[in-house]
């Protein structure tokens, strides 16, 4: 297992506690909204502006292999909240739709062992009703953390630490709208407290996007969002530090998907469904200002949270706990990662298992492209892709995000590290290696590892499977209700939601 010093901190790391903090610890998990993992100066984004994330790291854990199970807004928050498959979580494995009632969430837990809980900023998660957990209350207090001036969910995050109970220990779920679009961060924008605007000329332009004016603005737009995002955890940082609560608190930064542009969220590649993670926790992490490629997944926080808070975790958490590897960064506590792709504007069906060197990747609707959410294709972004597909210029990289039928298969390797900006990686994704017969083994080999995942958990391709509600060229709504394109959901003909079992791991 590879583990290295952070670029530019050779001599800065320090040997934390060895002995955990006698009280129980306190909690935060910020959650950025669509934001891809390499979005951060600490993951070698040489343009973002992410100085208090950035801080974090030198004093904390970067993860480098962490993977979400969907890339897709309520999927892959209701998927950290139960600790489970989006398909194992009953309708909620599709956007905007309820969690199977019977399910606990982890706060909920943490509630009843004595934490004082909150979520600010962005929900979208709810319960189905008539179930065994239908009526609980996960959370003393619930916000949208909306002020005037500022709509991007964190404008009460300080408050939240200020006025808490000081007799008990807390879990607080930061979460920001910041950087879904329509770029509210532009029209808010304090330059005081966020410095000047990203300028279009400094941006990171990925090869599957069109390097054009108004692709730049749109990405110089989406960069100020995630810079806002970055100042609120900072000022949530100095109220910890300035009441004594920052080295007892761990503290997760990630995001629930990738950016929303082309060829990012909703995808089963990296740039949709790998995430930046970020651990703090100066009393519990044993060293310092490190990076981990220890291969995590999402379904992980949750069984990772109780255990560090000394609360034994539901039997229907399907993930591991992280623990270890806070005691040891170079500790594997899995050796595969699971993702889905289902319904998001589009009919959808696509499943993913990657390892330390491989991304295997099956769709099982290959007659659709995977251009990205309606929001997403009503961008500049999608429309100047449009306008190069016209004159037939586009790219290799850029025409993936029309290719339509799309390959049954997909195979990619991750060659010697994991790479950054810097890399010459194929962490794009772009040299589909399932024809190539010197993987056709590997290929089996996680093919069958997929197959078992499938049997196991209950997932299931449904006949009746949610249809577009959104054109795909211009993201235009072409249905009026969910009556008229929402179908039968990934492992509902199965009962997925009674299965606990979490497949290979």
């Amino acid at each position: 297992m590879l583990r290295y010093i952070l670029p530019g901190l050779v001599g800065l790391l320090v040997a934390g506690p060895t002995i955990r903090a006698a009280e129980q610890p306190n909690i935060i998990l910020f959650i950025a909204d669509d934001v891809s993992w390499n979005d951060y100066g600490c993951y070698g984004n040489a343009a973002a502006r992410t100085p208090n994330i950035d801080q974090l790291v030198l004093h904390g854990l970067r993860f480098d292999d962490a993977y979400l199970t969907a890339s897709s807004c309520s999927p892959s928050r209701s998927s950290i909240i139960t600790g489970r498959y989006p398909h194992n979580n009953g309708k909620a494995a599709e956007l905007h739709l309820a969690i199977d009632g019977d399910l606990p969430w982890f706060p909920t837990l943490l509630r009843e062992a004595g934490y004082y809980t909150a979520i600010v900023g962005k929900h979208h998660m709810k319960s189905t009703p008539g179930g065994s957990h239908s009526e609980d209350k996960p959370f003393d207090v619930v916000d949208a953390g909306n002020i005037p001036g500022n709509s991007g969910g964190h404008g009460k995050w300080v408050q939240t630490v200020k006025q808490r109970p000081k007799d008990k220990p807390f879990f607080f779920w930061f979460a920001s709208y910041d950087a879904h679009r329509d770029w509210d961060g532009d029209k808010q924008w304090n330059e005081a407290n966020y410095g000047p605007k990203h300028r279009a000329e400094d941006v990171f332009v990925p090869p599957f996007l069109a390097d054009e004016p108004g692709t730049r603005d749109d990405l110089a737009s989406y960069y100020n969002e995630v810079t806002r995002f970055d100042h609120y955890v900072g000022e949530v940082v100095q109220a910890l530090r300035e009441e004594e609560q920052l080295d007892n608190t761990l503290i997760l930064v990630l995001a629930d998907n990738g950016r929303p542009f082309p060829r990012a969220k909703t995808r089963l590649h990296d740039s949709g469904m790998r995430t930046a993670l970020v651990a703090h926790w100066p009393a519990g992490i044993v060293q310092h200002g490190l990076a981990t490629q220890s291969l995590v997944s999402a379904i992980d926080l949750a069984p990772t949270i109780l255990e560090v808070a000394g609360v034994k975790a539901a039997e229907t958490m399907q993930g591991v706990s992280l623990k270890p590897i806070f005691d040891d960064a170079d500790t594997q506590v899995r050796r595969y990662a699971f993702s889905e792709h289902n319904w998001h504007d589009y009919e959808a069906h696509g499943r993913s298992v990657r390892t330390y060197e491989f991304l295997y990747i099956r769709n099982n609707r290959p007659a659709q492209p995977w251009q990205g959410p309606a929001d997403s294709v009503r961008s500049i972004s999608h429309q100047q892709l449009l306008a190069l597909r016209a004159s037939d210029k586009l790219t290799e990289a850029q025409a993936d995000v029309f290719l339509a039928p799309r390959p049954l298969e997909e195979l990619y390797r991750y060659e010697n590290e994991r790479g950054l900006y810097q890399s010459s990686n194929d962490w794009y994704q772009l040299h589909n290696l399932a024809a190539d017969p010197a993987f056709a083994e590997t290929k089996q080999r996680l093919r069958n590892l997929l197959d078992q995942w499938v049997e196991e958990t209950g997932d299931s391709v449904p006949k009746d499977i949610s249809r577009d509600s959104f054109h795909r060229e211009t993201g235009d709504r072409i249905a009026k209700g969910e009556a008229d394109y929402r179908g039968t959901t990934p492992g509902e003909d199965r009962g997925a939601t009674k299965i606990n079992a979490p497949g290979p791991r």
